[in-house]
C-alpha cells in the first residue's frame, strides 16, 4: 500500500524535502497515484488522470532541482485542479457529461499555467457537480465523504474537498460561486481560501455566474493554501476582470504571534440559525486566538438576510447567460439540478436582477465598514453539521433548504470579500465540520496567518479518514 505518512505530508513539509532530496518528486507522484488506484474506485474524486503528463513533470522536477533551478514551494509537489479548470489535451466535462464530453482544451486555464511555470506536477482533473451548481448530474458517480460514506462531500468542488482529504494530493483547486470551497471544506475536514473577486484569473475556467464565481485553493493547512494562493493569484492579460495589483507572500511572517491583529466575533450572529456545538466551536477559537495574543473585539455584524436572497436573482441569469449557447436549445442533455437554475436565470426579470446588484453594493459598504475596527472575523460557514447522503437526496424540498444551505458562505461572493475555512472538530459519526475567518478586499495575508495561529495550536486539520480499498 501507497506510503500514507507520505501522501499526508504537508503540501509545504513535501515541497521543502523535494528541494533537498530527500524525497523525489517522482516518488511523491507515484505514491499519490498508487493511492488513487487503491482509493478511488470508491470515493470518486477524479473524473481524469494525467498521469502520463504527471511523471514527465515529476521527472523535470527533480532535474531541475538536482540542477540548483528551484522555482518555489510547488515545485515537484502533485496537485490536482477542478475539472473546470482548462489543461491542454484533457477534456473539460465541468461535470455535464452530454454536453462537454468532447470539450478537449486546447491551451490552458491561467491558474494550470502558473501551476506549471511554478513546477507543480498536475495528477489530473477532479470530479464536480453539474455546472458547479449543486446537484451532480445523473450520469455522474458523486464523490463519497472519506470520513464517512453516509454523508454528503459537498458542492460543487466535492471532489477536490474528497481527494485531498483523503491524501490522493497534496491540493487541488476548487470553485466558490456560493459556497462551493467553503462547503467541500465543512464536509470533508480542509482548509479553503477564497480570495477577493478578481485575485485569481478566471481565463480558461469554465463559468456558472461571471460576478460571482472565485477560483481558490484547498489543502490541509491555512499555510499551504497560502502557498497555492501565492502561485495562482495575480493579474492576467487574458481576463481583464483579474485584479492589476501585486500579490503578497502569503507565507511571510507565520509562525509568529498574534500581536497587534484585531479579531472581531459578533456572538449574536454566530448564534442565530446555528446549532450549538458550532457556535462553541467559534467560542473556543476566538479563545485559542486570544492566547496567541490577538485582540478580540466585540462586533455587530451587518444582516446577511437581504443580500442572500439577492443571490438568487444574480446567480440564475447569469448561469443561464454562460449556458446560452446549449440552454434551452440541448436542454434535455442536463440534469434536473443545473435545468432548474438556468430556467430560473430565463424567469428572473431585468428589474429584480438590477435591484439584487443594488443590495449587493449596500451590503459590500456595510462590510467594509466593519473592517475599519478589526483585522479578521471569526463566522460561521454552516448552520448545522453535515448532511447525511439521503437528506440531501430529498433537499430541495423546502423552500428554505437552499438559502440555509449557503446563509453564510453566498454573502461573502455577493461582497467579493475573501473567506478562510478551517476544520473544527468532527460530529458523533466522526464527520467534519467547521467555520470561517473574514477578511477585508484584498485581505487573504492576515486570513493565512490567523488561520496558521489556529492550526498551530490545534489538531482538527490533521486528523485523517480511514481509508478502506
Amino acid at each position: 500500500m501507497a506510503n500514507s505518512d507520505l501522501a499526508y505530508m504537508g503540501l509545504l513539509e513535501l515541497g521543502a524535502a523535494i528541494k533537498a532530496r530527500k524525497v523525489s518528486s517522482v516518488e511523491a507522484t507515484r505514491t499519490m497515484f498508487d493511492r488513487i488506484a487503491a482509493f478511488d474506485a470508491k470515493l470518486y474524486s477524479y473524473c481524469a488522470l494525467m498521469r502520463e503528463t504527471a511523471e514527465a513533470e515529476a521527472k523535470q522536477a527533480d532535474a531541475e532541482i538536482g540542477k540548483g533551478q528551484h522555482k518555489g514551494p510547488l515545485h515537484g509537489v502533485p496537485v490536482a485542479v477542478k475539472d473546470l479548470c482548462d489543461a491542454k489535451g484533457v477534456v473539460t466535462a465541468a461535470g455535464m457529461p452530454r454536453i462537454k464530453n468532447k470539450n478537449v482544451a486546447t491551451k490552458d486555464s491561467t491558474v494550470v499555467t502558473k501551476f506549471r511555470a511554478a513546477g507543480a506536477v498536475i495528477l489530473g482533473k477532479l470530479q464536480l457537480t453539474e455546472g458547479a451548481v449543486a446537484h451532480h448530474h445523473p450520469d455522474i458517480k458523486v464523490p463519497v465523504n472519506p470520513h464517512n460514506a453516509k454523508f454528503w462531500s459537498g458542492a460543487s468542488s466535492s471532489g477536490s474537498g474528497v481527494a485531498t482529504a483523503a491524501g490522493l494530493c497534496y491540493g487541488s483547486l476548487g470553485s466558490d460561486t456560493g459556497g462551493s470551497i467553503r462547503l467541500p471544506c465543512f464536509a470533508n475536514g480542509v482548509t479553503g481560501i477564497k480570495g477577493s473577486w478578481g485575485r485569481v484569473s478566471k481565463a480558461g475556467v469554465a463559468a456558472l455566474s461571471w460576478s460571482l464565481d472565485h477560483v481558490g485553493p484547498m489543502a490541509r493547512s491555512a499555510a499551504d493554501c497560502g502557498a497555492i494562493l501565492g502561485t495562482i493569484a495575480g493579474v492576467d492579460p487574458a481576463d481583464p476582470t483579474a485584479l492589476r495589483v501585486p500579490v503578497p507572500d502569503y507565507l511571510a511572517g507565520l509562525g509568529q504571534d498574534l500581536k497587534g491583529v484585531r479579531i472581531g466575533f459578533d456572538e449574536a450572529y454566530a448564534t442565530k440559525h446555528v446549532i450549538p456545538a458550532i457556535t462553541k466551536s467559534m467560542v473556543q477559537a476566538v479563545e485559542v486566538l486570544r492566547a496567541a495574543g490577538a485582540e478580540i473585539k466585540p462586533i455587530k455584524f451587518p444582516s446577511t438576510d437581504e443580500v442572500l436572497e439577492a443571490w438568487f436573482s444574480i446567480c440564475p441569469p447569469e448561469c443561464a447567460a454562460a449556458h446560452e449557447a446549449t440552454f434551452p436549445a440541448r436542454a434535455a442533455d442536463y440534469g434536473p439540478g443545473l435545468k432548474e437554475m438556468a430556467e430560473n436565470g430565463h424567469k428572473t426579470s431585468g428589474i429584480a436582477y438590477a435591484k439584487a446588484h443594488n443590495v449587493r453594493m449596500i451590503f459590500r459598504g456595510q462590510y467594509d465598514a466593519v473592517f475599519d475596527d478589526v483585522d479578521v472575523v471569526v463566522a460561521p460557514s454552516g448552520m448545522s453539521y453535515t448532511l447525511s447522503v439521503k437528506e440531501f437526496d430529498v433537499f430541495g424540498s423546502k423552500d428554505t433548504d437552499w438559502p440555509d444551505l449557503i446563509r453564510f458562505t453566498a454573502p461573502f461572493d455577493m461582497a467579493g470579500t475573501p473567506t478562510l475555512s478551517l476544520p473544527a472538530g468532527f460530529d458523533s459519526e466522526g464527520v467534519p465540520f467547521g467555520f470561517q475567518l473574514l477578511g477585508r478586499h484584498l485581505g487573504e495575508t492576515p486570513l493565512v496567518r490567523v488561520g496558521d495561529a489556529y492550526q498551530r495550536a490545534t489538531d482538527h486539520h490533521k486528523r485523517r479518514p480511514q481509508l478502506a480499498p
